[in-house]
């Protein structure tokens, strides 16, 4: 039985280097990994190739890659795989351990040689499995020194590429996260100030350039400070989830609605039905049933551009227009007043 590479298999050592090339610097990062697969394969005389990667959601592991495997007969191959916890390819992803020269039978009866080297990659001095790369060669055969070397090479550069493309993804989630987090409310989920500013200087000026109509409601929790003593703190943060709840399910996809103090809420609103609106949103938490502590709000409503032609304006006025409505009890409605 052979054990040497013929010499029209590729290089070794251009495997490897073509491979860390790629992976280095390309952007397709599949293709790298199925060239560099390739090249290992032909380089040892492999017939069959595959690369299988842990799901790190589902659990379990997933093939990704394969080498010399017809394609009817792929699915059925990772079907056993995965399917059986004892396969010699799950036990080396399951132990982190390679298995290289294994002898084994294919499904035809014929014999086979097999190496399994999982991809492992350390992190504060902790080995983390990512998967498995396994080879296949028809027959009982030895796997030389050279040839476990540059198996053990190519599931090191896969090994890295997948961490570097997970260590990517991690970032990309968290920076997504704390763009997120800052512009939105903790307690409520809803737009913050920084985000609500910024949307009511867009809304203000595409409002300005169309010569069309905008709204701004503030509202505020009755007698928040009373209820918050009465029934505690969490219910009180209860309250006001329940609140931000009714505001966002009354409104139109298209409008902004923002937490902007502690029991203060803001509904920017293209058109000039803000009153409308107002009242609408005010009978809706009215309605809310008895788990939300019967809370009701008073709302100020200002107009762009009768009322303001500026954000800061509108904020002012629909303030104001609150501050009345509140004088004249729970569940008021407030307007600018006009001038003259």
């Amino acid at each position: 039985m052979s054990t040497e590479p013929s010499t029209d298999q590729p290089n070794a050592l251009r495997v490897v280097a073509d491979a860390a090339a790629s992976l280095a610097r390309g952007t397709d990062l599949d293709a790298a990994i199925g060239t560099l697969i390739a090249g290992a394969a032909g380089s040892t005389g492999a017939e069959l190739a595959a690369l299988f990667v842990q799901d790190p959601e589902a659990g379990g592991l997933q093939l990704v890659a394969a080498h010399g495997f017809p394609d009817e007969a792929i699915g059925g191959f990772e079907a056993e795989v995965v399917g059986d916890p004892d396969h010699p390819i799950s036990v080396a992803a399951r132990d982190a351990r390679p298995n290289i020269g294994r002898i084994g039978t294919r499904p035809d009866g014929t014999l086979m040689t097999g190496a399994d080297l999982p991809l492992i990659v350390a992190r504060d001095g902790i080995d983390l499995p990512l998967g498995v790369l396994s080879f296949g060669w028809s027959g009982e055969r030895s796997v030389p020194e050279e040839e476990r070397a540059l198996l053990s090479a190519a599931a090191d550069l896969i090994a890295m590429a997948l961490d570097r493309v997970r260590l990517a993804t991690l970032v990309h989630e968290r920076s997504e996260w704390f763009e997120r987090l800052a512009h939105t409310d903790a307690l409520t989920g809803l737009a913050n100030t920084r985000l609500l500013d910024r949307v009511l200087e867009l809304e203000v000026a595409r409002a300005g350039r169309q010569g069309s109509e905008l709204s701004v409601i503030v509202f505020d929790v009755d007698d928040f400070g009373s209820f918050n003593e009465r029934a505690g703190r969490e219910a009180g943060d209860d309250a006001l989830r329940r609140v931000a709840a009714a505001l966002t399910g009354s409104v139109r996809l298209v409008d902004t609605v923002a937490r902007s103090g502690a029991d203060e809420f803001v509904v920017v609103a293209s058109g000039s039905a803000g009153e409308i609106v107002a009242r609408r949103l005010i009978d809706a938490i009215a309605a809310l049933d008895e788990d939300a502590g019967g809370v009701t709000v008073s709302a100020g409503v200002a107009r762009f551009p009768a009322d303001g032609t500026a954000a800061e304006a509108l904020m002012e006025g629909a303030r104001q227009a609150l501050a009345g409505a509140r004088a004249d009890g729970s569940g008021s409605l407030g307007v600018v007043a006009a001038e003259g």
